[in-house]
């Protein structure tokens, strides 16, 4: 895989193509030619790492990742879930279609709710059966709506989808990005928006999926803004600001001390790690979970 991937590149790509995989083997190879088993997690956080941020072939990725300490892959599609669990892993988050627009085509414009809403209803008991804990959506661009009519009209489309999700106990996580430099027009990309939408819902299966790199570039005060709106925060993601590179001491956020706040919050999700590393990327995410180990 090119080393300058974006998530919206990979999600393209994978729209019009499937990769044929194998099953993958939870015991782990090391040099020698022995087995040896992945090592026991530590730390108060589950920690997880996007699938497009690393090179190989899944089930060899999901070997690496598990060889790491990680407990979960992010980004799977449905066809790929069972790869990740026959590595021992979870599916931290899974999409539940292969389109084109994904992220631009959300839950803000009424005309998507019959697709977004079926969409989701049919991949939750699947991703129930799969042991997958979350599914992705998103708000959409804004093309001209007002904040408070995109509010509305995700909450309106997101209550549909909320029976659903609380029968199987999956959480459609909603996600934050930013429109200053990634994803022009989106209109997520303040936290009180997403807020919004969740107390419209109401609903404990119905989450944001809180992308720190997106909020950091947007708003900044990320531990305060984390502690004011955790009860709707069911996931989340990491990046080093700027350049969404690795998260150690070349970028500007203090992700320990954010790590520390948000397991002091008591979370019980998932924190997964979405950066294209400057180096090695198996190297930088260990880095990384090192770095989030509190």
């Amino acid at each position: 895989m090119p080393r300058k991937v974006s998530r919206r590149r990979f999600l393209s790509a994978s729209a019009t193509s499937v990769v044929a995989l194998g099953p993958a083997a939870p015991a782990l190879a090391s040099g020698s030619g022995q087995q040896r088993q992945a090592p026991a997690a530590v730390g108060r956080l589950k920690q997880s790492v996007c699938r497009w941020t690393l090179p190989g072939a899944l089930p060899d990725v999901c070997q690496r990742v598990r060889a790491l300490g990680l407990r979960g892959i992010d980004l799977l599609h449905m066809d790929e879930w069972e790869v990740a669990r026959a590595a021992g892993l979870t599916c931290s988050m899974g999409y539940a279609s292969r389109r084109d627009h994904f992220i631009e085509n959300g839950f803000n414009d009424p005309t998507n709710h019959a697709m977004l809403i079926e969409e989701l209803n049919a991949a939750i008991p699947f991703a129930a059966r799969a042991g997958v804990p979350n599914v992705i959506a998103m708000f959409g661009n804004r093309r001209g709506l007002s904040d408070a009519e995109g509010v509305a009209n995700c909450a309106a489309g997101l209550a549909r989808v909320a029976p659903m999700a609380e029968k199987h106990g999956v959480t459609v996580c909603v996600e934050l990005l930013n429109s200053k430099v990634d994803h022009p027009d989106y209109q997520g990309d303040h936290t009180a928006f997403g807020a919004a939408v969740m107390e419209k819902v109401g609903s404990p299966r119905v989450r944001l999926l809180y992308d720190i790199y997106h909020m950091q570039i947007m708003e900044g005060d990320i531990i305060r803004t984390i502690g004011q709106h955790r009860r709707w925060i069911g996931h989340f993601h990491t990046g080093g600001v700027p350049g969404r590179h690795d998260i150690d001491d070349s970028q500007e956020l203090n992700y320990h001390a954010v790590a520390e706040a948000i397991a002091d919050g008591g979370f019980e999700g998932y924190l997964a790690h979405e950066f294209t590393a400057r180096g090695e990327p198996y190297a930088g995410l260990d880095a990384a979970r090192r770095i989030c180990q509190v």
